[in-house]
């Protein structure tokens, strides 16, 4: 084993940034290595927060990668680049542009770490996953999406701040695709414990699902220049946190299915175990008629975009 873990994060913007900075204020592991297209940007924020590991006394260093190739022997790589949807861009052109950035930054990544796990976080989170993937040539439990904590972490919230008590005591869960198509287990949800079903309305619950689904698109409203990032950088953060220290924790995490649930060759959000060698093992749980139907409108969603990249011969070997 290398000596101290070493952790590379490709995107300095607001949620890679936030990524590095709750890692460093955790100590998690010995070194965090910025790589951003905007050097200068990468170096001020790099030593900002190694000033701020200082002061809590953490002995995290935050660096940065000036090439790639300066990315090398990370124990896990967080790529969170990308371009924003911006105005007057459809979902293809965001998808086809995404898939690139992707692409190039994957095949550097899996020549400098090539014992890396990945953690995608770049949208459309399903589809860029899948892109990560093929492009890595890693099995699958080594690259994984971040969306499924981000959504339950969501959905608790929303329960806590409809309920007014139980904060801290609710488990939220939230399985397929990152976005409209998102499956919110109101059954598998509790507060202490005690099922969802039991303190909450029918209409309440279904209130409660319809915002989570919604989740992102409200904040963007509010912040009109920007979209979320404190939620969704600590959600990377734990996954980070569960893989360094290979805790077997099971969340919520987009893989590449191969049969399970009844799916094969698609990225979706399942509950996994997370440990030292990433996504290793992913649970099965039962799911009723109405479950299965938004899983599999999940899965088809996906599908889609997979099917337009080979449809833009993406892939090599596309026909």
């Amino acid at each position: 084993m290398k000596h101290g873990k070493r952790v590379g994060i490709v995107g300095a913007g607001n949620v890679g940034a936030t990524v590095a900075y709750s890692l460093a204020m955790q100590g998690a592991c010995h070194e965090i290595v910025l790589r951003d297209n905007k050097i200068d940007v990468a170096r001020g924020k790099a030593l900002d927060m190694s000033q701020a590991a200082s002061a809590v006394r953490s002995h995290t260093v935050v660096t940065v990668a000036e090439d790639i190739s300066d990315l090398k022997n990370c124990d896990v790589v967080v790529i969170t680049a990308g371009s924003p949807r911006l105005p007057g861009m459809s979902r293809d052109d965001l998808l086809m542009i995404n898939a690139k950035i992707t692409k190039e930054v994957i095949v550097g990544v899996a020549k400098y770490s090539p014992d890396a796990i990945i953690i995608m976080v770049s949208n459309p989170l399903d589809a860029m996953t899948y892109v990560a993937l093929k492009e890595s040539g890693f099995d699958r439990s080594r690259v994984i999406g971040m969306a499924g904590i981000l959504d339950s972490s969501r959905m608790a919230s929303f329960i806590q701040e409809k309920l007014g008590y139980g904060g801290g005591q609710i488990r939220a869960s939230v399985m397929g695709g990152h976005g409209d198509d998102m499956v919110p287990l109101a059954r598998y949800s509790t507060v202490a414990g005690v099922p969802l079903t039991d303190v909450l309305s029918d209409d309440q619950i279904d209130e409660i699902v319809d915002r989570t689904r919604h989740g992102g698109a409200e904040i963007v409203a509010h912040l009109k220049t920007g979209s979320a990032y404190y939620a969704p950088a600590k959600s990377t953060a734990i996954m980070v946190d569960a893989i360094l220290k290979d805790t077997k924790q099971i969340h919520p995490c987009a893989v590449l299915l191969e049969g399970e649930y009844g799916y094969d060759d698609v990225v979706c959000g399942v509950p996994v175990m997370l440990g030292a060698n990433g996504a290793e093992k992913i649970i099965e749980v039962t799911l009723d008629e109405g479950e299965k139907e938004m899983f599999a409108g999940s899965c088809s969603s996906v599908q889609t975009l997979i099917d337009t990249l080979h449809k833009n011969k993406f892939f090599e070997g596309d026909k």
